[in-house]
């Protein structure tokens, strides 16, 4: 089992955002040796594409959506990074319907785009692999989503 965490590298090709462009980054501390990978991911693509951004974070991923509302009219864009990892509950399932639900009724609204970076995996490997592991850093991919959300929004104003 392979805990090496890395943080992937920026794709290229993402569009060139307005100066002064600020987006957010809330993490859950729950899982941190996750989350903070995949928020390192996210940091590294936004610095690589001179994109200004605050860190911010929440006891757990039920919290993020509330942390993610609190900072929304703020910022361009808010990515929010938890892990929720399967256990022998139903908790798994009620933290995940919730986050997810808070999410999408926050895009709803359609005033900034908040880009779900919350992994709900069955194994502690299934993070690890996608928080700088064999499948990439997904929050490295959150951060291009924002990016492109981001442009998408300032193209349809």
């Amino acid at each position: 089992m392979s805990t090496a965490l890395s943080t992937g590298a920026p794709k290229g090709n993402l569009p060139a955002l307005k100066e002064g462009t600020k987006m957010a980054i809330i993490t859950a501390e729950w899982n941190s040796h996750i989350t903070e990978a995949l928020t390192e991911g996210a940091c590294q693509v936004l610095k690589a594409n001179n994109v200004d951004f605050d860190t911010y974070h929440v006891p757990g991923a039920v919290e993020l959506t509330f942390g993610a509302a609190r900072v929304l009219d703020k910022y361009d864009a808010v990515m929010v990074f938890g892990c929720v990892i399967r256990g022998g509950t139903p908790h798994f399932d009620y933290v995940c319907q919730s986050v997810t639900a808070g999410v999408t009724e926050l895009n709803a609204r359609g005033s900034k785009p908040v880009i779900f970076g919350v992994l709900t995996v069955d194994t502690e490997q299934d993070a690890i692999d996608r928080a700088g592991g064999c499948l990439g850093n997904k929050g490295a991919e959150a951060a291009e989503a924002a990016i492109k959300m981001v442009d998408f929004s300032c193209a349809v104003k």
